[in-house]
């Protein structure tokens, strides 16, 4: 079965455009007939670091969004250049690990809480007033792993955990109005992911496009009922 979703005059910021599972997100809010913003730290002039293809296509703004004065003005930018914000997929992240927590560096710590949980609460904070007007909805990347602990990347699991309680939380206070859900996927079908797992079956990974169709779907008025929600988006993981 085929399945169309039609974004015909809405806006979306992608945060995070430039990566793997980022561009393939704005993929599919472009083939929706979304008006699609993408903000990352790097910028189509960064080369094999910049994975969406043809970024004419989108309203890209570099920054870097653990600041929280580059997130506010990128997001007023949107919104005036735009008339309003619809949609927030908050994809900024990464992943750190390999040593117990004895032997991380606070520094990782630091870095992963970051770039993948601060971004998602200041992207969040600053979009909710406009979303709130357009009566949108949010969808943020957490990880199956933010479930359980696990041995060498705590901190990784820990600052995942952290994106989905604040999903239930915006969920929560947010009733009625704005819809937050968080997708929960395992490992990527990504270059890094296989650059570092090269013996690994990557046909049992997600490809980011599949990731990218439940996204839309949660932004979508089939997902007008679901709010609060940690989807797991595993493949055959």
């Amino acid at each position: 079965m085929t399945v169309s979703f039609d974004f015909d005059d809405k806006t979306v910021l992608v945060t995070g455009v430039g990566g793997a599972l980022g561009s393939a997100i704005a993929e599919q809010f472009l083939a929706a007939g979304a008006t699609v913003c993408g903000a990352d730290l790097v910028s189509p002039d960064d080369g094999e670091d910049f994975l969406l293809d043809d970024p004419d296509r989108i309203d890209f703004y570099q920054g870097d969004f653990t600041d929280e004065s580059v997130v506010e003005e990128t997001i007023d930018a949107i919104v005036e250049e735009h008339g309003g914000l619809d949609y927030l997929a908050n994809i900024a992240g990464t992943w750190r690990g390999g040593d117990p927590i004895h032997e991380t560096d606070a520094s990782t710590f630091d870095f992963l809480f970051d770039v993948n949980l601060k971004t998602m609460f200041l992207a969040s904070k600053h979009a909710l007033p406009h979303i709130q007007d357009s009566e949108g909805a949010i969808v943020s990347v957490s990880s199956r792993s933010s479930l359980e602990g696990g041995e060498g990347d705590g901190i990784y699991r820990a600052s995942k955990a952290g994106v989905r309680l604040l999903t239930e939380t915006i969920a929560e206070e947010n009733k009625g109005t704005v819809r937050a859900n968080a997708v929960m996927p395992s490992v990527i079908d990504t270059p890094m992911n296989r650059d570092m797992m090269p013996d690994s079956d990557h046909s049992k990974w997600v490809d980011p496009a599949d990731i990218g169709d439940v996204v839309v779907f949660l932004c979508s008025e089939a997902a007008s009922v679901t709010s609060g929600a940690a989807v797991p988006v595993y493949g055959e993981a």
